[in-house]
């Protein structure tokens, strides 16, 4: 960029989602091939915003598992299979549960530096029909090295979620009671009609599919207590003794499909094309945290994205933590005891509306943009722990 040169700002034009359909056999989506449900959804975007589909430089996808058919560079084959100008290019991204945001990181980055004008983010994720792990074929992913760095040995998310529940002394009571939270107050969005501007609703061989199946409003504290631990292992006991085993499938995130979209742009070229920005890209950093409690990163992702945005906590007026697990938001919100609890997933999260892996980051933001304007909020916060001890942050402010 040559000195003196105005920065481009990175706005979003619009954001959408499929509801939450449950990732199994006989789930709403089950029967929608991935390709064909991302394809909904960008013919869903642009019929909301009007743009000629021709003036996208590119689109960049979230998806973790590429395998099977999630693996021909979906976002080109959902592209193609919408209709959409074959000169359009598309890239896949995998920041496992971070993939979609950092696919929105990428777009502003692209956007900001002046490569390009305007850029279609998004995410999906078929966990019915490619299932969670499928890609590795029951493969080593660690290696020699990482095994004897990490003697001896990483271990999987669930008992990463539990050395965290440990780690910040989180009760089976605690957490139980956060997965409940999320399902009331999702359940709340629901029903009022907080979510029917974000979701556009699918086309599938039962009929038209548009509104979440996972929230579960009659969750109780009691019903989840009978739950038995999702990850206890007898073989890991002795080497982890300060875990009380109490993350089951009730206080963690669904496995969902879905997809989700932004579009993204510079705000000079938004303005040229009479369309109105919704928000722009603020601020955004990504960082990474000890892989053996994995999930932790959100916590200096946090501190980093801050510095960088110039606010503090007491400026941001929405906050979106995926839910991996309970263990994930409870920890975070112990390590900055100054946020305000209620501004944290105010209309629930993935334990209430699935986490569709690679489609979470966008469907996360879609869900902060259309929050931060019904109630008036400036700047919103979300934050995405991955595996390997990574996450990303990203603040957003609404125009």
């Amino acid at each position: 960029m040559q000195q003196g040169h105005p920065p481009t700002e990175a706005v979003i034009v619009d954001a959408v989602r499929t509801a939450a359909a449950r990732g199994r056999p006989g789930g709403a989506l089950a029967d929608v091939h991935p390709v064909d449900l991302l394809a909904q959804t960008f013919t869903a975007l642009f019929a909301r915003t009007g743009l000629d589909p021709a003036l996208v430089d590119d689109v960049l996808v979230g998806c973790v598992s590429q395998v099977g058919e999630q693996s021909a560079t979906p976002g080109r084959m959902a592209w193609l299979g919408a209709g959409l100008p074959a000169h359009v290019p598309a890239a896949t991204i995998d920041r496992k549960c971070g993939s979609s945001q950092q696919a929105l990181h990428f777009a502003a980055q692209a956007v900001m530096s002046g490569c390009q004008d305007v850029v279609v983010v998004a995410g999906v994720e078929s966990m019915s029909r490619v299932p969670m792990g499928s890609a590795r074929a029951g493969a080593d992913p660690y290696g020699t090295a990482v095994g004897a760095r990490y003697a001896p040995g990483l271990v999987p998310q669930g008992v990463a979620a539990e050395l965290v529940a440990a780690r910040w002394k989180l009760s089976r009571d605690e957490l139980d009671a956060y997965a409940v939270r999320s399902h009331r107050l999702a359940a709340a969005a629901r029903d009022s009609g907080a979510f029917d501007r974000e979701i556009v609703p699918v086309d599938t061989p039962a009929g038209p599919f548009g509104r979440d199946e996972t929230i579960r409003p009659d969750s109780t504290a009691e019903r989840l207590a009978a739950l038995r631990p999702a990850f206890a292992r007898d073989d890991l006991a002795a080497r982890f003794p300060e875990i009380g085993w109490h993350i089951t499938a009730g206080n963690s995130s669904q496995i969902t499909d879905g997809a989700a979209a932004l579009l993204v742009m510079s705000a000079a070229r938004c303005a040229r094309l009479g369309l109105t920005p919704r928000a722009r890209i603020h601020a955004m950093a990504v960082c990474g945290d000890d892989p053996l409690l994995m999930l932790t990163a959100p916590i200096p992702a946090t501190h980093r994205v801050l510095e960088r945005s110039g606010l503090t906590l007491a400026d941001i007026d929405h906050i979106e933590i995926n839910e991996a697990f309970a263990s994930v938001p409870l920890a975070w919100l112990a390590e900055f005891p100054d946020a305000d609890p209620d501004r944290v997933n105010p209309r629930g999260g993935a334990i209430a509306l699935g986490h569709p892996l690679g489609a979470s980051g966008a469907r996360l933001a879609t869900t902060m943009l259309h929050a931060l304007e019904d109630g008036g909020g400036r700047y919103g916060l979300q934050l995405m722990c991955e595996a390997g001890g990574m996450a990303n942050a990203t603040v957003i402010e609404r125009l």
